[in-house]
């Protein structure tokens, strides 16, 4: 399908019913994208490990677990814009061009202002969250006299009130931030498309997240040395996740294949 002029595409990119066994798929495919770039990827991983192993580090010496919480918690709320540089690495495999980690930055400067709205949303919602996460912590003014089954009361509350915005992130941005990496397409259009994919996949995007959730629970549990992996091959399977799920078809090629733009 060859792009649309811009006053015929429509207000919300198609998409694929895909079945719930899909993201297994691809999370095979982000990691057979790992093994042909493992350079670009490992070194990826490790920046992540080493923000997360500051992050910790910084709660330490605060001594504080709702500190801890909330600053690893922020961190995964911006996940998806961190992720830009495994995305597009992921697409230039796929569309047989040398994968090179700046290529992106480079050539993809036009589509700065539509992540930075996207940061400015992902920020607007962790403030909301970490407001209601200290809401939570007003019920527990002392953390230190909590028995086993104050800590189930603690901890239950805050993943409940956690996974609400975890959800409104998750929508927004499973696949806003690949679509645009990949078209010429403005914010309000990718997020709109990303909330409508997840909606008509539930079952699907069920699966999928509960598979974030364990590779990132099995790389904690690692001391972070399994983000050195993890997260990478996450990266990479999202891109998958998206060019399955997604069809951009009407919309323009974003820049970074070394392709001539078109015009309108």
């Amino acid at each position: 399908m060859n792009p649309q002029p811009a006053d015929q595409r429509p207000m919300v990119a198609p998409c694929r019913q895909v079945p719930a066994t899909a993201p297994f798929r691809w999370l095979k495919k982000g990691f057979a994208d790992f093994k042909q770039m493992p350079m670009l990827s490992v070194m990826y991983g490790l920046v992540m490990m080493l923000i997360s192993v500051v992050i910790t580090y910084v709660a330490y010496q605060a001594h504080s677990i709702v500190l801890a919480i909330a600053l690893t918690a922020g961190f995964f709320f911006i996940g998806p814009i961190i992720g830009i540089g495994l995305y597009s690495l992921s697409r230039q495999l796929s569309n047989n061009v040398q994968p090179q980690l700046f290529r992106c930055l480079r050539e993809s400067r036009k589509n700065f202002s539509n992540a930075m709205v996207l940061s400015v949303i992902f920020l607007i919602v962790f403030l909301v969250w970490a407001r209601a996460a200290s809401m939570v912590h007003i019920f527990f003014p002392s953390m230190s006299s909590l028995d086993i089954q104050g800590w189930i009361k603690f901890l239950s509350i805050g993943t409940a009130v956690g996974a609400v915005f975890s959800v409104v992130i998750f929508c927004i941005g499973a696949f806003s931030i690949p679509m645009m990496m990949d078209r010429n397409v403005d914010t309000v259009t990718a997020v709109i498309t990303s909330i409508n994919a997840v909606l008509k996949n539930k079952l699907t995007m069920l699966v999928w997240g509960a598979l974030i959730v364990t590779l990132t629970l099995i790389g904690i549990a690692t001391f972070y040395l399994g983000f050195i992996i993890l997260l990478p091959v996450i990266g990479h399977a999202t891109w998958h996740a998206y060019k399955d799920t997604i069809d951009a078809d009407a919309w323009e090629l974003g820049p970074g294949l070394n392709q001539k733009p078109t015009s309108n």
